[in-house]
């Protein structure tokens, strides 16, 4: 890698892959401020201009239930973007690593989803998400989709932010406790991303810290590590918390392909969580 341009540099996920690539690359940041990924011609002026040899997509409408009214705002981010960026990276002859979600799944598999397991969307992010892996696979340039799930960093709203605000101002928090998935550290996936890049792998690939939880399982884990387990805290079922996008029951993303990949094990979930409550 010579240059790398990583579109949603401001972001949680971006800001750690913009920092793990610092001193690998020449790594140009890019938000709405540089230009907005949902302007094709602007898209197609940065990266001539840039000429990348590869394009980091971190670019992502994220609000789950905000998506159910605003339908046409999550395409455009989370669809038509990726695949102007596609397009463009086809010009420049760059791979594309773009970021994907396991929400593309409706969570009712009976084990860890596989990458080539049929999607099936169980809400309007989801399905924003997968038409834009769509676009990039159609646009028939190089690229790389990387799925993953239950993300949590430094730089943006998250479950562990979430579990420590509740935890200052109530002693007792109902979490649910029937959806499962795999917590993934943004700094992680981030390392993974630079790792991933020298392997030349392409096509879709899962991407998460290694072992899998339920969120009431997360929760307590969260307490635990930031020494607040007098806080107790209540599994309770999804019908507890009504919300306007309806959850996967089932986030587990199988990690085979990654492992092999890169030679290496993703650390467990709860090392991650605990280094990242440390750092606060």
């Amino acid at each position: 890698m010579r240059t790398v341009l990583v579109t949603g540099a401001r972001g949680m996920l971006g800001t750690e892959v913009v920092e793990a690539l610092t001193g690998t690359a020449e790594v140009v940041a890019a938000d709405l401020k540089e230009f907005d990924v949902t302007d094709r011609d602007a898209v197609d002026y940065a990266v001539r201009r840039i000429a990348p040899d590869v394009i980091v997509n971190c670019a992502a409408y994220t609000d789950v239930d905000g998506a159910e009214a605003e339908r046409e705002l999550a395409f455009s981010v989370n669809a038509d973007a990726a695949g102007n960026l596609a397009r463009a990276a086809l010009a420049a002859e760059a791979l594309l690593v773009h970021v994907s979600t396991d929400y593309v799944f409706d969570g009712s598999k009976d084990g860890a989803y596989l990458e080539d397991d049929e999607p099936c969307p169980a809400n309007v992010y989801g399905e924003s998400k997968l038409a834009g892996e769509r676009f990039i696979r159609s646009a028939g340039g190089r690229h790389l989709i990387v799925r993953t799930a239950w993300l949590y960093g430094h730089a943006g709203r998250n479950f562990v932010e979430t579990i420590l605000s509740l935890a200052e101002k109530e002693q007792r928090l109902r979490i649910v406790d029937d959806q499962i998935g795999a917590p993934t550290n943004a700094r992680d996936l981030a390392v993974m991303l630079k790792e991933l890049v020298p392997t030349g792998a392409t096509g879709i690939l899962n991407a998460t810290n290694s072992g899998s939880c339920s969120w009431y399982e997360f929760g307590r884990e969260i307490l635990r590590a930031a020494g607040l387990e007098s806080v107790a805290a209540e599994p309770v079922g999804t019908d507890t918390f009504p919300r306007p996008a309806r959850r996967p029951t089932n986030s587990v993303l199988s990690l085979e392909r990654l492992c092999s990949l890169l030679g290496w094990v993703p650390r467990h979930w709860t090392d991650a969580v605990s280094e990242y409550i440390g750092e606060r």
